[in-house]
């Protein structure tokens, strides 16, 4: 088996540890691959959630909410439980299964708070961070069709538009940051003019970020 210079190997990027014990044979070809065709590595990562995270069929991970005042953070009980505390759905939607064990989580001051289950903590297993898994389980709600949070995390920046993002490459180009077109995406030459730029402009931190503050600076400096 042989893996990237950290170990890590395949679609689903496991120790071959993890590929040894949880792999799949998903398509039926006689045996288990973490390259080629993506069967093996979504079968697997299927068993990995369900016997190693202990994933919960027909569960949710959990819900945005909303909190009464003087609302208590910490404990598990059941959804059912939370709502009589007044804990609503943030959405305004009711909760599906009020049966379910879940505990509240704020993930940072000023930013959404979560009922999570069990099936949180089941992807959560697979990498131990929170932000990882919050990414991964929001990702599969929009998805299936569910619209954002509510309540935005302090300091972020809405997506730029198509549109957006070749006005930023026309600017930089027009200021001398060659982007090697202006076909609205963001390539490494745009993430190397961006970054120049943001060391020209004093914007920190010149990570090369193409955003809504680089855009603003770039329409002042027009």
């Amino acid at each position: 088996m042989i893996g990237s210079w950290a170990g890590a190997m395949g679609h689903t990027q496991w120790m071959p540890e993890v590929w040894l014990s949880m792999g799949v044979d998903g398509n039926g070809d006689g045996r288990i691959s973490p390259f080629g065709p993506p069967d093996d590595a979504l079968a697997g990562t299927a068993q990995y959630l369900v016997k190693r995270g202990h994933y919960r069929r027909d569960e949710g991970w959990g819900y945005e909410v909303r909190l009464p005042a003087r609302a208590r953070l910490a404990g598990q009980r059941t959804i059912g439980a939370w709502q009589k505390q007044g804990v609503t759905r943030a959405n305004g939607q009711p909760f599906p299964r009020p049966g379910e064990q879940a505990s509240l989580w704020r993930p940072v001051a000023g930013g959404p708070v979560f009922l999570i289950t069990q099936n949180f903590r089941a992807v959560r297993s697979y990498n131990p961070a929170d932000s990882y898994a919050l990414a991964t389980v929001h990702l599969a709600d929009r998805i299936r069709g569910e619209g954002p949070f509510v309540q935005q995390f302090p300091g972020g920046e809405r997506i730029l538009t198509l549109a957006e993002v070749q006005e930023i490459q026309r600017l930089l180009t027009a200021q001398g940051f060659d982007t090697n077109g202006m076909d609205g995406r963001i390539g490494p030459e745009t993430v190397v003019a961006v970054r120049a730029f943001q060391r020209k402009a004093g914007l920190k931190p010149a990570d090369g970020y193409a955003g809504l503050k680089v855009l603003a600076r770039l329409r002042q400096g027009a």
